[in-house]
């Protein structure tokens, strides 16, 4: 998958996750698109690696929104820290 197709699926992963999440979260669409990429990168690599899936099966992309979901907790959680 190229560079757009990668962008597309992690929009797709932080959108899910934020509507997933309950609260206010004032992150515009590069974060949101960062927060999807950063959570398939993270339940991709961390899926594979404990063995509960092979690369392109479903049960990544449900991975992925999981990861997307605990990196907007943990961005939540930093952000909410500074103010």
């Amino acid at each position: 998958m190229g560079i757009i197709g990668t962008i597309i699926i992690g929009l797709i992963v932080g959108l899910i996750a934020r509507f997933l999440k309950p609260g206010n979260d004032s992150m515009g669409w590069i974060m949101t698109i960062l927060l999807g990429i950063g959570g398939s990168l993270l339940a991709s690599y961390g899926g594979q690696a404990l063995g509960l899936y092979q690369a392109g099966e479903g049960a990544g992309f449900i991975g992925a929104v999981v990861g997307a979901i605990i990196l907007l907790v943990i961005y939540g959680m930093v952000t909410s820290r500074k103010h």
